[in-house]
């Protein structure tokens, strides 16, 4: 695999303060999203697929700061309502069960159900006129954006990607970026450099970048300790790091 299989690490964080000021809206197939629209947008926009806790208060101010950067963005439902809270008491949480629908009666979210609401996050964009379309995505969600960077979205970039495979990464047709923690047990040493020898490798052939942050654990660009000076700084430069490569890759 090139990352890891979720775990605790992929359920604790810090909620941010701030103010989201986006909307609700729904799209096809009655899923729910989040829109953030840029005041003076370019031809591109935006997915931002997220961790486990879905359309909540940090991934709401991380599209809205991909709007301000002139990226009209979109944040869909990809549990089917079913996203976890950050309060979630962990020592009772099976994660793994949850993906499976294995916890006390909920809906399974494997891919078979997740590829739907991540295909029409994009498709909306595109049928709002946006000819480019990338893809942000944060632990689990970065496994649907190396997914949709085959078919359905032009350019990726990966937060502490979780569940992602060989077999998904070699299939994608756009440029790739990755900003790793220094401490992941999900994305460790040894599978980033598995993904490094993938993306070096004769099957892929797209532009490729891997930025590793000391001092970090999983999780930090969408849920550090912005109390803890090194969290914030790798944080912000993550996003920064995002914003750079759709300017460069996403922009025509």
């Amino acid at each position: 695999m090139a990352s890891n299989p979720p775990g605790k690490c992929c359920t604790v964080g810090k909620l941010h303060d701030g103010t989201p000021t986006g909307e609700t809206i729904q799209i096809e197939g009655g899923i729910t999203a989040y829109l953030a629209k840029a005041a003076s947008p370019s031809s591109a926009a935006v997915v931002v697929y997220p961790d486990v806790f879905g359309i909540w208060q940090n991934t709401k101010l991380i599209a809205d700061e991909f709007a301000a950067r002139g990226y009209t963005t979109i944040v869909p439902d990809l549990f089917d309502g079913e996203q976890l809270d950050i309060s979630t008491d962990l020592s009772k949480f099976n994660i793994m069960g949850w993906f499976a629908g294995g916890n006390n009666g909920d809906k399974p979210h494997g891919p078979e159900q997740v590829d739907v609401p991540a295909a029409a996050a994009a498709k909306h964009l595109r049928g709002l006129g946006f000819k480019r379309v990338g893809a942000a995505g944060y632990c689990i969600g970065a496994k649907y954006v190396v997914r949709q960077l085959k078919d359905n979205v032009d350019v990726g970039f990966l937060a502490h990607p979780s569940f992602v495979t060989p077999e998904e990464l070699t299939a994608i047709k756009g440029p790739v970026s990755i900003a790793a923690a220094e401490t992941d047990s999900i994305f460790p040493t040894e599978k980033r450099h598995e993904t490094e020898q993938l993306l070096t490798g004769d099957k892929i052939k797209q532009p490729w970048q891997i930025n590793l942050f000391s001092g970090v654990f999983h999780g930090f660009a969408v849920r550090g300790d912005l109390s803890n000076k090194e969290a914030k700084y790798a944080k912000e430069q993550a996003f920064l790091q995002a914003v750079s490569w759709f300017d460069q890759y996403l922009k025509e």
